[in-house]
């Protein structure tokens, strides 16, 4: 899938969607330090996770994102990096001016859009008093996908159908956020204490299995929750934690590299560096460097 970034101001392809004020699909394969810093935003963004793991603040809240994850951002909330910049992945990015109507305490999504007016309303009111911000939606890739297709080609009727989707986008993330309300209420108080206790044991040669019996579940059904839950393997993730917590104690001048490696549970620095390298695109000794660099 090939990247691209239109903006309202300057594509032609926008002339016609002046509420759509920016759709892009980034690829960042490299780390930039504050090429993402904290900033209150104007409209509503739309952020859909193709690959990679970002680590963001969203009105005041840390959230950790993984493939097939919508993030959304209301107007007058802000959006940033957790580390103040992009992490390494590949994601979609879609910008809308809505208004707000205060006496309905609800979006105002606009003459633009499609739907009735009562739909606009119920929707509008939801995305206002919805308190979820990342929402998992691996439909979302679709959905752009197609969007992107219409206002390059340009067919007969593609106003009416980019239209179309962007209120279809915008249902389905409410379908989706209700639904996973209901199904996430007893599920991310346990995973987020199973990720404390990875976290204080990381030098340990953890197993899935060992994993799934801190929920008392068999390793079938561990598994799937923790995909369906992150978009990544029980191993995949335990890696990703590692990674992270690497990333912290590197930053720590003093400390050495293999004793980093050993104490997050990789089993030497060589598989250390190559791991993080994949990750990040960096070798532990080139973030450390850049990092230090970028902090002066």
């Amino acid at each position: 899938m090939n990247q691209f970034a239109l903006q309202h101001a300057y594509s032609k392809e926008l002339e016609w969607f002046p509420h759509v004020k920016e759709f892009a699909l980034r690829k960042n394969s490299t780390i930039h330090f504050d090429s993402f810093p904290k900033e209150i935003s104007e409209v509503l963004r739309i952020y859909f996770i193709i690959d990679g793991k970002f680590e963001w603040a969203i009105n005041h809240h840390c959230h950790v994102l993984y493939p097939g994850d919508i993030a959304l951002v209301l107007p007058g909330q802000t959006v940033g990096g957790s580390k103040g910049y992009l992490d390494i992945g590949t994601l979609f990015f879609l910008s809308i001016e809505v208004g707000k109507m205060e006496e309905l305490a609800a979006i105002g999504l606009g003459k633009w859009s499609t739907l009735s007016e009562r739909e606009r309303h119920t929707i509008g009111k939801f995305l206002l008093l919805n308190n979820t911000s990342v929402i998992k939606m691996k439909e979302a890739a679709n959905i752009l996908h197609e969007m992107h297709l219409e206002i390059i080609n340009q067919e007969l009727g593609y106003i009416t159908r980019v239209n179309h989707l962007i209120d279809w986008l915008l249902i389905t993330i409410c379908r989706q956020s209700k639904r996973q309300a209901s199904s996430r209420r007893d599920f991310p108080q346990t995973f987020m204490k199973l990720e404390q206790t990875l976290r204080q044991n990381l030098a340990h040669q953890w197993t899935v299995e060992e994993m799934a019996a801190e929920f008392g579940l068999g390793t079938t059904a561990f598994t799937e929750k923790v995909k369906h839950y992150t978009g990544f393997s029980p191993l995949n993730y335990l890696i990703n934690i590692r990674v992270s917590e690497a990333i912290k104690r590197l930053k720590k001048p003093d400390a050495n590299v293999t004793d980093i490696a050993l104490e997050t549970g990789f089993y030497s620095s060589q598989h250390f560096s190559t791991t993080f390298k994949k990750l990040t695109g960096y070798t532990p000794g080139e973030f450390r460097k850049t990092n230090t660099t970028g902090s002066e």
